[in-house]
């Protein structure tokens, strides 16, 4: 069994890598542009499928589980991107400050030659600690989350940021369910802990 990440992400590698199964890694050329009207959830569900049949339509992958992602957040109604710079890291998290955000990560599995797809969408919410101007500032210094969406880390330092999390899988947050991916190979009648097994003993 061959599965690939449709990701070039090392944040969501380090994730799958948790199950200790071998894979690979393609990034999808494609356009994640919003289309109007689109719900945040239609969107990340709609991204999620789009880049995992980019890359499961390729010739030599057909035969291949290609997993395909796709996350944004809201708050107020306001879909949140990756901040690129501190200036802007800062704005996003004093707004955030004593409040709660929302994030949506699509989920999509595909095996081109079995005809088979598989999608969910995984929501989680943030909710932060108030937070002083110095401690703000004092985050961004140290860990630098520019590309990350929420100008966050929770899986490092930006844990101190908040004041409770609530979603079934905390790997959500940093861009790939495992719950959910477990449960999407599972209604495709793949037992990953057998392919564990396999390839750990």
């Amino acid at each position: 069994m061959k599965i690939i990440l449709a990701s070039s992400s090392p944040y969501r590698q380090t994730i799958l890598k948790k199950l200790h199964i071998p894979f690979s890694c393609a990034a999808p050329n494609i356009n994640e542009s919003a289309v109007s009207g689109e719900s945040i959830s239609a969107q990340v569900e709609r991204l999620a499928k789009v880049k995992a049949l980019a890359i499961a339509t390729i010739k030599t992958n057909i035969k291949s589980y290609v997993i395909g992602t796709d996350q944004l957040a809201s708050f107020n109604g306001q879909v949140l991107g990756k901040p690129g710079d501190f200036a802007t890291a800062k704005q996003q998290l004093t707004m955030f400050s004593g409040q709660t955000v929302k994030f949506y990560t699509g989920l999509c599995l595909v095996h081109s030659a079995k005809n088979q797809l598989a999608q969910i969408v995984e929501t989680f919410d943030v909710t932060f600690k108030t937070l002083t101007e110095v401690q703000i500032s004092t985050y961004l210094r140290i860990e630098q989350p520019y590309d990350c969406a929420g100008s966050f880390k929770c899986e490092g330092l930006g844990i101190a940021l908040f004041e409770s999390l609530n979603g079934r899988d905390p790997n959500t947050l940093i861009g790939l369910p495992l719950i959910a991916l477990i449960d999407l190979f599972n209604n495709m009648s793949v037992d990953l802990f057998a392919y564990m097994h396999k390839n750990n003993t």
